[in-house]
């Protein structure tokens, strides 16, 4: 099968980049499966239900989930529903809001989807979860039994160390682990020796031209001269698709992992 993992989508502009881009993949690569990380979708921060719905309509399956995607209460519902295709991470502690990972249905058959979180996530490194590599190990031991053609994991975190160490350590347990939180695209996507397709970060969707899809015009003065600002979300200049395509065999092992990286024009202003 075709499984397409789309890098964090930033804002209004990265639901425009979405919207232009997927659809056509999705007929070029004959793609059986779209999942985008959807922490960042509403404003930068969390998910408002009318911006999941237009992602899903762009063509786009299932949502992952990062350290922002419980901003927003109003995804608490979707996010608890074993039926609706959005998670969060599954290494919250016991209590918190949601479901860490469910299944994606596709022609091919079912697919587990995963989202961890790293030990390391930015300015909300304080807060407590639970060990990824342990939770990760109950997840798959618990669908041991449950038929499913393929098994995608998502790693949000800050340390490229983890990143690698969790992508050998699920080597040939599962079809892919992909990392993201970081905004920018790593030059690693490869199939790993077991048979896992891996890239310490795919990237994002959104602004070229900006500090991970933020103006510099609201950064540079927190940063040079110690002001309160908030973050303000680029709408202009270039902007960027990253994703990562992996192919699978019938086992459900990757045979392919190619970073897709494709920058629209200035022309293409997407406007909030």
């Amino acid at each position: 099968m075709n499984i397409l993992y789309v890098g964090d989508v930033m804002g209004d502009p990265g639901i425009g980049v979405v919207e232009k881009v997927v659809p056509g993949l999705r007929r070029e690569r004959s793609i059986d499966l779209v999942i985008a990380q959807a922490e960042n979708l509403s404003d930068g921060k969390g998910v408002r239900l009318e911006d999941f719905k237009r992602l899903r309509a762009a063509g786009v399956d299932f949502c992952s989930g990062g350290n922002h995607i419980l901003k927003r209460p109003e995804i608490y519902p979707q996010l608890s529903d074993p039926n609706v295709p959005i998670i969060r991470p599954a290494n919250y502690p016991a209590g918190t809001p949601g479901l860490g990972y469910k299944y994606a249905d596709t022609a091919k058959g079912k697919v587990l989807v995963v989202s961890l979180l790293g030990h390391v996530v930015g300015m909300q490194s304080d807060e407590v979860t639970d060990n990824p590599l342990k939770v990760i190990d109950a997840i798959l031991e618990s669908q041991k039994d449950v038929a499913h053609v393929a098994t995608v994991v998502n790693f949000h975190g800050d340390y490229s160390s983890e990143k690698r160490i969790i992508g050998y350590y699920l080597d040939g347990r599962v079809t892919a682990i992909i990392g993201d939180h970081w905004h920018v695209p790593t030059a690693d996507a490869s199939v790993l020796p077991k048979g896992t397709a891996h890239q310490s970060d795919v990237g994002m969707c959104g602004s070229l031209d900006s500090s991970l899809g933020v103006t510099f015009e609201s950064l540079i003065p927190r940063w040079r001269d110690n002001k309160i600002t908030r973050n303000v979300i680029e709408t202009e200049g270039r902007m960027q698709f990253n994703a990562l395509f992996v192919q699978t065999n019938d086992d459900g092992r990757a045979t392919t992992a190619q970073a897709i990286n494709k920058i629209l024009p200035a022309q293409h202003t997407l406007k909030a």
